[in-house]
């Protein structure tokens, strides 16, 4: 027998009634019934209750016994009375009688109860993760997660991937976050970088011959933190294939991601087509390239409606350039208390407020009501129903200017009226892939910059990057799951002619490229294959199936929000004498 347990606390049922067995874990909570103690002994694996009466010969030591501390319990089992068996947990029909006990370790006064799945400040769960993660709804969290690694992993092995290993430390690359920087003991004042990805790498792996390679990958970005982002690291399933088109990288990660959502998503539905949306109809439809497709609503322009009409703001307003009109339909919505309501929620998002027309029974059938229908008329109005599909009871919203400046409002009034209206079907995994991602942007200054992967093939080749730049299309693609990015990728500019073509329109010389990634621009000139891959975030599909809003709940040891680990006292200073080896020092800050 091992010498602290002969069974785990999910073991025991009737067939062990009458034998002696020893349990060891934690005190899950102690009830003292008139002089007979009951323990709820807990480990990794499940929960046993323990009794313990005056006759026992430890009886005297079970009473000082508190919540955490960690025991070795000996016992005979029995079987509950029919009376009080619980048919919540495998063991609910036995108890031990204890025997036997040892103390493996006291705990102190806790700072934060285990018991129960109270809400507490999340400055102490941080600082007190060790105790944060023995609650059950979390420590079910982290099993969910290495679960999820696993079946990742087994069905990348199913489809003939290999897992490789990539570099920690690298070099800095423009991947579109601030790089961690790792001073050099040996080179000083010269710096690694940790990878924001490996992107380089496992291109490189490409052009070594080797045809497929995944990685459950670590990633290091200096980002600011929110709900459904680490501010420091978050893991991936990279992968990358040799000689492939998007199509068939789509074909690749489809099913590993549905078989991965079906396994664990606790019998919701999941979509078993994954549509095809162009990131400007995104944008469009949903005001977001992540949208949320178990809400029905999609958007429409509706500027034709508004032109020359007698709303003076709209009428005026696409006069201008680059001007529309969008609609958002509001089924179940036609009522004035609701449409005020959002009219409020776009004050509130910094927009002057939000028109809207809702649709009620009239004198001749279904009459149009509100500011923009009395201003409009009813001809306009019911072009707008018809447009819309619309009908009694329903109601639309309508924001107007350059998209740009109301995009993000637009889709955000889109998720709170699904939700509000209960149109969204929350028993849903619902995917859609993005596509046709703009290659380029303008950044705040108006310079040209790259918008998505800076190592993506532009859709056309050479000939596109002759045109105008923000025409300019990649083989960029992004999978979006109930409002979020799962999955990003590309098909890689693997010709380095075209690549310094690329880099030279966002500002880079030739000379700068061969320089940031040398590694990368001397392999291709070696017999490079066409390749292209995709990143899957393992911190994300985890807060889906686990239906968490915070990322923080499905990582074992996140930092805060201030990107601080609270337990282990990281960023810490460095010594004196490590600064001094490392040839820096640290300037003041200013305020």
């Amino acid at each position: 027998m091992n010498a602290y347990r002969s069974h785990t606390c999910a073991d025991l049922d009737r067939s062990h009634v009458g034998a002696e067995v020893r349990l060891s874990g934690w005190v899950h909570r102690v009830r003292d019934h008139g002089g007979v103690l009951f323990i709820d002994l807990r480990d990794h694996y499940g929960m046993t209750q323990v009794i313990c009466d005056p006759d026992s010969p430890v009886f005297s030591e079970m009473e000082k016994v508190r919540s955490e501390w960690c025991l070795s319990i000996g016992g005979s089992v029995k079987a509950r009375d029919d009376a009080l068996v619980n048919p919540r947990i495998p063991t609910g029909e036995i108890e031990v009688y204890a025997r036997g006990l040892e103390v493996l370790g006291r705990a102190e006064e806790l700072p934060l109860p285990v018991f129960g799945e109270q809400d507490y400040p999340e400055e102490t769960r941080l600082k007190y993760r060790f105790l944060d993660l023995r609650r059950q709804g979390l420590h079910d969290n982290m099993v969910l997660r290495s679960d999820v690694v696993r079946d990742l992993r087994e069905r990348m092995w199913d489809q003939k991937f290999r897992e490789y290993q990539t570099p920690i430390l690298t070099a800095s690359s423009p991947e579109g976050a601030r790089d961690f920087l790792v001073p050099s003991r040996l080179h000083p004042g010269k710096f690694y970088a940790l990878p924001q990805a490996p992107q380089q790498f496992k291109q490189l792996i490409m052009v070594s011959g080797f045809d497929k390679y995944f990685q459950i990958a670590p990633c290091f970005r200096d980002e600011d933190p929110r709900a459904d982002r680490s501010p420091t690291d978050f893991y991936q399933l990279d992968l990358e294939m040799s000689f492939v088109e998007q199509e068939d990288v789509f074909a690749t990660i489809e099913p590993v991601i549905r078989g991965c959502f079906e396994t664990f998503g606790g019998g919701r539905e999941v979509d078993q087509t994954f549509p095809r949306i162009s990131y400007a109809d995104a944008a469009l439809w949903y005001g977001t390239d992540k949208p949320d497709l178990r809400n029905p609503i999609k958007m429409q322009v509706v500027s034709e409606h508004f032109a020359g009409s007698g709303f003076k703001i709209f009428a005026e307003l696409l006069e201008k350039e680059g001007t529309e009109v969008r609609a958002i339909p509001a089924p179940r919505g036609g009522s004035r208390k609701f449409c005020d309501r959002m009219n409020k929620f776009a004050q509130e998002q910094g927009l002057p407020g939000m028109g809207y027309i809702f649709w009620r029974d009239g004198e001749d059938g279904i009459e149009a009501a509100g500011p923009l229908a009395k201003n409009i008329g009813p001809e306009r109005t019911e072009a707008i129903r018809q447009q819309l599909g619309l009908g009694k009871g329903d109601a639309a919203f309508f924001l107007g200017g350059k998209p740009a400046d109301f995009e993000g409002v637009a889709g955000r009034a889109r998720t709170v009226i699904g939700e509000e209206l209960e149109l969204t079907d929350k028993n849903r995994f619902a995917f859609a892939w993005i596509v046709d991602f703009p290659m380029y942007e303008k950044d705040d200054e108006g310079r040209i910059d790259f918008s998505h992967n800076p190592f993506s093939m532009p859709q056309g080749g050479m000939a596109a990057l002759e045109g105008d730049p923000l025409e300019v299309k990649g083989f960029q693609y992004d999978l979006a799951c109930n409002g979020y990015e799962l999955v990003s990728g590309a098909i890689r500019n693997h010709r380095p002619e075209i690549m310094f073509k690329a880099f030279e329109i966002a500002g880079y010389s030739e000379d700068e490229v061969r320089n940031r990634f040398g590694g990368m621009v001397n392999a291709f000139r070696y017999g490079a294959p066409p390749h292209g891959g995709c990143a899957a975030g393992i911190d994300r599909i985890v807060m889906l199936l686990a239906d968490e809003q915070n990322i923080r709940e499905v990582i074992m040891f996140p930092m805060n929000q201030q990107a601080q680990d609270l337990m282990m006292g990281a960023p810490s200073d460095p010594t004196p004498a490590q600064l001094r080896e490392l040839g820096l020092r640290v300037l003041p800050s200013e305020k």
